[in-house]
């Protein structure tokens, strides 16, 4: 939390963040907008990116350069880009089904 994003895409996976919310038409579940963008270089790994920056005319259908350009910058803006992390840490639970931990 409060890390540089390394794209991992959990955060959007868990829930859309309030712009995500828009797009996506729910409050729960992954948001529509989140896009997976392949490596640069070869032996890079890819990461996943916000379609509302990287890709709002694939998102929105929206055509007008003009609006998209608006919209990416307030999307930058709304998802508080270079900010650092604000996905909340992730708990491994085991299922019961699989009795105790070995040890």
């Amino acid at each position: 939390m409060g890390a540089p994003c390394n794209g991992c895409g959990l955060c959007c996976l868990a829930e859309p963040c309030p712009l995500g919310m828009l797009v996506s038409r729910r409050r729960t579940g992954a948001c529509v907008a989140l896009r997976w963008s392949p490596a640069e270089r070869p032996g890079q790994g890819g990461r996943y990116v916000c379609g509302m920056v990287a890709d709002p005319a694939g998102v929105t259908g929206w055509r007008n350069a003009w609006a998209l350009r608006w919209l990416k910058a307030l999307s930058l803006r709304w998802i508080a880009a270079g900010q650092g992390c604000d996905a909340r840490p992730l708990e491994a639970v085991r299922p019961p089904s699989e009795g105790p931990p070995p040890g």
